[in-house]
């Protein structure tokens, strides 16, 4: 049975050209909360697709400032974790949880 607080860790896959470009080398960028820890991400994915993590970075995205009719804003900041797969595993981030 999977435990519900690993549904608050792994909040999003993120789709771009370049985690594309690492799903080649057995690797998948997840969205996680500022206070998700390695091992925490780690049993989540592995709890969540049935797979094996050999290992976790993580990064923090800091937020841009942008411009909305006139005002300044911020967005705020992401962290995102680099999740590598044991070989011969995958996932499929295009279909949902």
């Amino acid at each position: 049975m999977t435990d519900l607080r690993h549904y608050d860790i792994i909040t999003s896959p993120v789709i771009t050209e370049k985690s594309t470009l690492v799903s080649e080398y057995n690797q998948v960028i997840f969205n996680v909360p500022g206070k998700a820890s390695k091992p925490e991400i780690k049993a989540a994915v592995e709890q969540l697709f049935g797979v094996k993590v050999t290992a976790v970075n993580t990064l923090v995205r800091k937020g841009k400032v942008r411009r909305f009719k006139g005002r300044i804003g911020r967005q705020s900041d992401q962290k995102r974790a680099i999740v590598t797969l044991a070989e011969g595993q995958s996932i499929d981030v295009s279909t949902g949880l």
